[in-house]
């Protein structure tokens, strides 16, 4: 069972990136999928989550600016970012949990990607 994470690279502020989190080896309808980032010093932080019946949730501080989605067909989940700031920059990764709802703690999640670089600069 593996999370492949993509789609990061540089871009200036105020642009956009669609990062992608693709499964294999399983179904990833089955489970709850978030996305976490980790700037360099800075603890792993939750940003967002697509629940297994859908539904999405947001850290309020990417919300209006991120969106998350899924494509089960594809086992895949994205994380469309637009309107980019200096402080987004971080290594982004997926991670998967088998609950219904989405929680910030990372120890619930039980299978993490890869990060994916996420560089803001001008």
């Amino acid at each position: 069972f593996q999370l492949q994470a993509s789609g990061g690279g540089s871009v200036q502020p105020g642009g956009s990136l669609t990062l992608s989190c693709a499964a294999s080896g399983f179904a990833l309808e089955n489970y709850s999928v978030a996305w976490f980032r980790q700037a360099p010093g800075k603890k792993r932080d939750w940003i967002s989550c697509s629940r297994r019946s859908g539904e999405k949730d947001y850290r309020n501080y990417v919300r209006g600016r991120f969106a998350i989605s899924r494509d089960n067909a594809k086992s895949t989940v994205y994380l469309q970012m637009t309107g980019l700031k200096p402080e987004d920059t971080a290594v982004y990764m997926c991670a998967t949990s088998t609950l219904e709802f989405c929680v910030v703690e990372e120890e619930m999640y039980n299978l993490w990607g890869q990060g994916t670089q996420v560089t803001v600069s001008s």
